[in-house]
Order: C-alpha cells, then structure tokens, then sequence
C-alpha cells in the first residue's frame, strides 16, 4: 500500500510542472474542433450525396 501512496505524491508533484492551458486558449481550440468538425461532416455528407447520385445513375 505504500508504493500506492508513493505513487499519488509523485503524481501531484508532476502536476506542478504541467502546462495548463488559459481559458481563451480552451475556448478557441474547442471552437476550432467543433469548426474542423462541421466542415467534415459537411464533406462526408457531400460525398455520399454525389456517390449516391452517381451509383443510382448507373444503377437504375
């Protein structure tokens, strides 16, 4: 039980040295993920749209 007890107080002693983000740089990368997302799923939307189009052409 004291390796465990080592390894929380080696732990917290590691979040010292950690390099948090500011809350405007939180803000704008989860905007640039939510931005970055849309646009992919616009493209994958666009894609299956044309290769539908395209397959019912051939098909039907």
């Amino acid at each position: 039980m004291s390796s465990f007890a080592n390894y929380i107080k080696e732990t917290r002693a590691e979040f010292k040295y950690v390099n948090w983000p500011t809350r405007r740089q939180s803000t704008n990368f989860t905007l640039l993920v939510i931005l970055i997302s849309a646009i992919v799923a616009f493209l994958l939307f666009a894609f299956d749209a044309l290769f539908i189009t395209i397959l019912e052409t051939f098909i039907f």
